[in-house]
């Protein structure tokens, strides 16, 4: 059993501490079912967040865009970064306005990022997020050539501090609220993948492949 994020200043849960999670399985889970992740950081005074993909090894989690990507130069200079994923599991629905909420779980993780150079290195991060977003889309496609290799940059965001937040269960309501005719409950939400959409230039016969037909985000 790894050892848990110890929480510091920054990744204490204030707000319903009851919520707060340090577990690092609890925090994989989350890193691991996410898609988009969002990438916090300063530059020249002035705040940026940026949505992108990603893919988590242990403590790292990695992203890449075009090598003239301002945030991926900006990062690779050492700068602290922050990164967020959140979850959203249904809708809160309350008897009062005031109480409504979601159930949720997000991760906010702190640290810094370095770019990777070598060939090989970068590759093999490459094939970690296309697995990280379809397990098994690597080993059909073309793989990257050396001029796209040199187009792209990849980085490794290494967590050095980070807490997970968790909201679970029914809307709770003030005590004499729960008399009112209004229906409360939770709205579950789920991403569901609808039905493949062929390319028009698509070879002729070419079959949709199982890990498509079968897909479900956060199964890995």
């Amino acid at each position: 059993m790894s050892e848990p994020f110890t929480p510091t200043e920054r990744t204490r849960v204030v707000r319903e501490p009851q919520r707060g999670v340090y577990d690092r399985e609890t925090l994989y889970r989350i890193l691991d079912e996410g898609l988009v992740c969002h990438v916090g950081f300063c530059a020249d005074g002035q705040p940026f967040v940026i949505p992108t993909l990603y893919a988590r090894i242990g403590d790292a989690v990695y992203f890449h865009g075009s090598a003239a990507s301002r945030m991926l130069r900006e990062l690779d200079s050492g700068i602290p970064a922050c990164v967020n994923v959140t979850l959203v599991d249904g809708l809160v629905l309350a008897r009062s306005a005031f109480h409504h909420s979601m159930n949720y779980r997000s991760v906010v993780a702190f640290g810094t990022a370095r770019k990777i150079n070598d060939p090989d290195q970068k590759t093999e991060a490459l094939r970690v997020i296309s697995e990280h977003l379809i397990r098994g889309r690597w080993d059909e496609v073309r793989v990257p050539s050396e001029k796209e290799l040199k187009a792209t940059a990849v980085l490794e965001f290494t967590i050095e501090e980070a807490s997970a937040k968790v909201r679970t269960g029914p809307p709770l309501d003030d005590e004499e609220d729960y008399a009112l005719p209004v229906w409360a409950g939770v709205l579950p939400l789920t991403t569901t993948p609808g039905q493949p959409i062929p390319d028009s230039r698509l070879a002729e016969k070419t079959a949709v492949p199982a890990y498509i037909r079968h897909y479900r985000n956060g199964i890995k």
